[in-house]
């Protein structure tokens, strides 16, 4: 394995590229290889224990982006047209309660821990749960592995634009209602997974109106 070798300035660009893209070139779109490879940039995100608490649905359906559009208010120009709409689920209590058997598979089965050390594993991950972050609803639980969640949807929005990809992440949905939809019509386990966001990819139809604005450094960083 190589030592990754991108230049500062390239990843500066890149975020500098970067914008939330209101409206796509509806007429182009993202080879199955660039899809693929923001996929996989998901794939490979970190999580909190590894345990990956994260499922994508690809939308690309135009009838399923159709029944989005009355309950999720900030995507229909996104639903129109972007090459690839990703929907961001995240596990519930279900999964990700440490005895569970999702977390037993992780530890198991993908992580292939020998005995001694699930059992240590589970140990600390128990003990994280119920005594260093107090996870004892299903609300918290849900909260906290929705935070791993938006790790992933970070890492596709950052590996985009260094290829040139544009992207705009969407919370403007009512949950409730689109959970029913997707229990309706994407086969989507509700008991299981929850929709913590919805992220569009494709080409900017246009530049954006401004330059990015942001506050200075100073203002956000204290060194002690």
């Amino acid at each position: 394995m190589s030592i990754p070798n991108i230049s500062k300035e390239d990843i500066i660009n890149a975020f500098n590229y970067r914008h939330a893209t209101k409206e796509f070139n509806a007429d182009k779109k993202l080879s199955q290889e660039d899809i693929d490879f923001i996929l996989k940039i998901a794939n490979l995100s970190p999580s909190s224990f590894g345990f990956e608490p994260w499922h994508f649905i690809v939308v690309q359906d135009k009838e399923l982006r159709e029944s989005l559009k009355p309950v999720a208010w900030g995507a229909p120009v996104k639903l129109d047209t972007a090459s690839h709409f990703v929907l961001g689920l995240t596990m519930k209590s279900p999964l990700t309660k440490w005895d569970s058997e999702y977390i037993m598979h992780m530890m198991k089965e993908v992580k292939q821990f020998p005995e001694d050390v699930v059992e240590m594993y589970s140990k600390f991950y128990r003990e994280f749960q119920q005594r260093d972050f107090d996870l004892d609803t299903d609300k918290k639980l849900f909260d906290w592995a929705s935070k791993q969640c938006y790790i992933a949807l970070g890492n596709m929005m950052t590996a985009a634009p260094l290829n040139g990809i544009d992207s705009c992440p969407i919370e403007g949905f009512h949950q409730e209602q689109t959970e029913a939809l997707l229990r309706e019509k994407f086969g989507v386990d509700t008991e299981k997974y929850g929709l913590s966001y919805m992220v569009a990819f494709g080409y900017r139809k246009e530049d954006p109106p401004r330059a990015k604005s942001r506050r200075n450094i100073e203002e956000i960083v204290t060194w002690k």
